[in-house]
C-alpha cells in the first residue's frame, strides 16, 4: 500500500475527534501512530455508543481511528511521564488536545518535550488557541460553530439556526493540523529544527467561511441565512419537485438559459430581472417563485435527467445508505472492512486520498483498548516482568 509518510513516529495523546482526525489521517499516509489511551477506559468515543461493532466498539470510535497501535498509559504517574519522554524521544510528532498548559504539570508541554527532542513537530489542538482571552476555554465543536457564525448561515432562512448536521469544525480542525504537520516536517529537513503548531477549532472555524465571511469584510453587510440558497449565486437551491426534491446548482447565465428552455419558459432568460447573475441575486424571491411552480410540475428523475441532458449542474440528496450504495461510491472503494480478528469484519469509510491512481489506506485496523501495550514497551526495551509490573501497578 502506497505509505509517503513510512518512517514518520506520531505520538498521540489527543482524544475524540479533532486530534484523532489528524493522527488518524497521518496513519492513512503511512506514519506508526501509537495513541496513547487511559487505562480501563481509553478514548472516550470507545462507550459512545449504539451502534458498535460485532466486539462492541463504538462506530464513532471506529470512524477516526485506524492505522493505530494503543497503548494504555496513565501519564498522572511519574512511570507513566517517563515512557511518554521515552516514545518522544524517538518520536517525530506528538499530538495533544489539552486544555492550555493542561500538560505542563506532568512534564509533557512543548517546552519540555522539545528539550527532549529539538526536532520534535508537537501540534496542539484546542478550542480557542494558545493565546487570547478565551485561551483557557474548554472547545466544543457545537459551541464554536455558534461562536464562529457558521451556525448564523446554517438553516432555513425563516427558521432557528442550525448546527452542520457532522461535527465540521473538528474535522477541518484536523485536517488543517494534518497539513501544518506535514509542512513543519518538511522545513525540519532543512532547519533541523521542530516546531510548536497551535491549531484552534475557532480559528478553522472562521477560516471555513470562506466567501461568506469575505462577503462579510468586503460588502460589510451582515449575511443572512439563506437555508438551501446560495448567497451569490441564483438559481442555486434545492427545488420540490412533484414527487422529492433535487439540487439545482446553476453556476452561470449559460446554464440559467438551459434552465429557462428545459422549464418551458425560454423568456425569462431576457427579463432584465434575471439574465444576468447579479440581476437574479438582486430578484431572487420573484425567480425563485417562477421556479418552483414548474419544478412542482414532474417527477425528480425527469427533471433530473432533462436538466442532465441540457448540460445543467444538477443532482438528487440522497440518504446516508443511498450515498454508500451510489455506483460512483461502490466504483471508488469508499467503503471496506477490516477483519476484525475474531471472525468478524469492521465496516470503514475510505480515505478520500488517491495518489498516481492507488487509493491511500492505512494497513492496520482501529485497536482494542491497549493491543499493542506489550508490543510498544518491549520496543522501547521494557523486559516482561517490567511490563507486568507496569499492568499490577496501574500504570498501563
Amino acid at each position: 500500500m502506497r505509505a509517503p509518510l513510512q518512517g514518520i513516529r506520531v505520538v498521540d495523546l489527543s482524544r475524540v475527534l479533532a486530534g484523532p482526525w489528524a493522527s488518524q489521517l497521518l496513519a492513512d499516509l503511512g506514519a506508526d501512530v501509537v495513541k496513547i489511551e487511559r487505562p480501563g477506559q481509553g478514548d472516550d468515543t470507545r462507550q459512545w455508543a449504539p451502534p458498535a461493532s460485532d466486539n462492541g466498539t463504538a462506530a464513532y470510535f471506529l470512524a477516526t481511528n485506524r492505522g493505530k497501535r494503543s497503548l494504555t498509559l496513565d501519564i498522572t504517574r511519574a512511570e507513566g511521564q517517563a515512557i511518554v519522554r521515552q516514545l518522544v524521544a524517538e518520536a517525530d510528532v506528538l499530538i495533544e488536545n489539552y486544555k492550555v498548559g493542561g500538560l505542563a504539570k506532568y512534564g509533557l508541554d512543548y517546552a519540555s518535550l522539545s528539550a527532549v527532542n529539538p526536532r520534535l513537530v508537537y501540534c496542539s489542538v484546542t478550542g480557542f488557541g494558545q493565546d487570547g482571552p478565551y485561551a483557557d476555554a474548554p472547545g466544543y465543536d457545537y459551541i464554536v460553530q455558534g461562536m464562529s457564525g457558521l451556525m448564523s448561515i446554517t438553516g432555513p432562512a425563516d427558521g432557528e439556526p442550525h448546527k452542520v448536521g457532522v461535527a465540521v469544525t473538528d474535522l477541518f480542525t484536523g485536517l488543517y493540523a494534518a497539513n501544518a504537520v506535514q509542512a513543519a516536517l518538511l522545513e525540519r529537513a532543512t532547519s533541523g529544527r521542530g516546531a510548536h503548531v497551535d491549531m484552534a477549532l475557532f480559528d478553522c472555524s472562521l477560516a471555513m467561511l470562506a466567501n461568506v465571511g469575505m462577503n462579510w469584510l468586503v460588502g460589510r453587510t451582515v449575511p443572512p441565512r439563506l437555508g438551501n440558497a446560495h448567497p451569490n449565486i441564483v438559481p442555486y437551491q434545492v427545488f420540490a419537485s412533484a414527487d422529492g426534491h433535487f439540487i439545482l446548482a446553476c453556476g452561470n447565465d449559460r446554464q440559467f438559459a438551459a434552465v429557462c428552455a428545459v422549464i418551458g419558459r425560454p423568456e425569462l432568460a431576457s427579463d432584465t430581472r434575471f439574465a444576468r447573475n447579479p440581476d437574479r441575486v438582486a430578484h431572487r424571491d420573484a425567480l425563485t417563485a417562477q421556479l418552483a411552480d414548474a419544478f412542482a410540475t414532474r417527477g425528480r428523475d425527469e427533471w433530473l435527467a432533462l436538466l442532465d441532458e441540457a448540460g445543467v449542474p444538477c443532482g438528487p440528496i440522497n440518504t446516508v445508505d443511498e450515498a454508500f450504495a451510489d455506483p460512483q461510491a461502490v466504483a471508488r472503494g469508499m467503503s471496506f472492512a477490516f477483519d476484525d480478528g475474531a471472525g468478524g469484519t469492521l465496516p470503514q469509510i475510505a480515505c478520500p486520498l488517491v495518489i498516481d491512481g492507488e487509493r491511500v489506506r492505512a494497513g492496520r485496523r482501529p485497536p482494542k483498548l491497549g493491543e499493542h501495550s506489550d508490543e510498544v514497551l518491549a520496543a522501547l526495551g521494557y523486559g516482561e516482568r517490567d511490563i507486568e509490573g507496569l499492568r499490577r501497578d496501574g500504570v498501563i
